[in-house]
């Protein structure tokens, strides 16, 4: 019993604290990277581009790379979006 409680608490906490996650907003979105994308490993692997994220209350960039295909998902790549107050970055996804 003392271990179904420890094990609910735990994911009780998880679920918390990701509908807790705080959305940084910019005033303007970041600009688009220069980015020298190097040759494909292997025919079939895709590009995902570089994507913003957050560290310590700041945009920060970071490089894009090559990736094996996922079971004939297709990258739909990350992209600003403008909220009330500013911008945010939606990150990139397998869809």
């Amino acid at each position: 019993m003392k271990k179904l409680i420890i094990i609910g608490a735990l994911i009780f906490s998880l679920v918390s604290m990701e509908s807790c996650k705080t959305t940084v907003v910019a005033q303007k979105p970041n600009p688009p990277a220069v980015v020298a994308r190097p040759p494909q490993p292997r025919p079939d692997y895709v590009w995902i581009d570089g994507e913003w994220y957050v560290v310590g209350g700041k945009y920060q960039f970071r490089q894009g790379y090559w990736a094996p295909p996922r079971g004939g998902r297709g990258w739909v790549p990350g992209h600003w979006e403008k909220k009330r107050g500013g911008w945010t970055w939606e990150k990139g996804h397998w869809r």
